[in-house]
């Protein structure tokens, strides 16, 4: 490359090989990955070992029973029925995953949030009031009524809730942007975490009183 400047030649070479190592497939590269438990004969795929294709047959992406209502003698008076790759094993490198959701009257599912997903929800039954809050600095609340028939759609990562606001039993069904959208309630995980958070921490972050801190961890634990 006569006439060159050696430093062009050696920017060039890098932005090329930069190039080829972000080099990715954004989509898989064969019809389905079924996910299998053990790694005899199997190749290693989003976490799974993927099933030999021939042996593949439809109970693999199949799951009965999403109709049948949940308990939701709890606490909380609510119950989630989260189908991941766990439960449907064909949803392996699908990206997709499915919750049923069960309110008893005045049910909630606390403020939690997806770290892997974006969420949306569809109102079967009921009246749900529902919400989530931006990141910082702005933590702007978006909230609706939904009521059967009605959709809300919550962004990945961000807090968001349901709470069933009628005097009658509630049911929705999310679909979620991942075979494994994870869930981290918050409450739980503050005050629940398992070594427990220093109670100083807590009490300085939320400005508690530490015996106000205390019972909510022995609450969570």
């Amino acid at each position: 490359m006569k006439g060159v400047p050696n430093y062009l030649v050696a920017l060039a070479l890098m932005a090329l090989a930069c190039s080829v190592a972000s080099a990715y497939d954004p989509a898989p590269l064969q019809d389905f990955c079924v996910a299998v438990n053990t790694s005899t004969d199997a190749v290693f795929v989003n976490g799974k070992f993927c099933k030999d294709p021939k042996l593949v047959n439809a109970n693999d992406f199949f799951f009965e029973g999403l109709n049948i209502p949940r308990s939701t003698t709890n606490q909380l008076g609510s119950n989630v029925t989260l189908l991941t790759v766990d439960n449907i094993l064909g949803l392996n490198t699908l990206g997709i995953s499915l919750a049923r959701l069960d309110f008893a009257p005045y049910g909630l599912v606390p403020p939690h949030t997806h770290p892997r997903a974006s969420e949306i929800l569809v109102v079967v039954e009921g009246t749900l009031y529902v919400g989530f809050v931006t990141s910082n600095p702005d933590n702007r609340f978006f909230t609706k009524i939904l009521n059967a028939g009605d959709v809300f759609a919550f962004p990945i990562g961000l807090i968001h809730f349901e709470f069933n606001v009628g005097k009658t039993n509630a049911v929705a069904f999310a679909l979620l942007g991942s075979q494994n959208p994870g869930v981290i309630t918050i409450a739980n995980n503050v005050f629940g975490s398992n070594p427990p958070i220093n109670p100083d921490v807590l009490i300085k972050a939320f400005q508690l009183d530490k015996n106000v801190v205390d019972d909510l961890q022995k609450k969570f634990s």
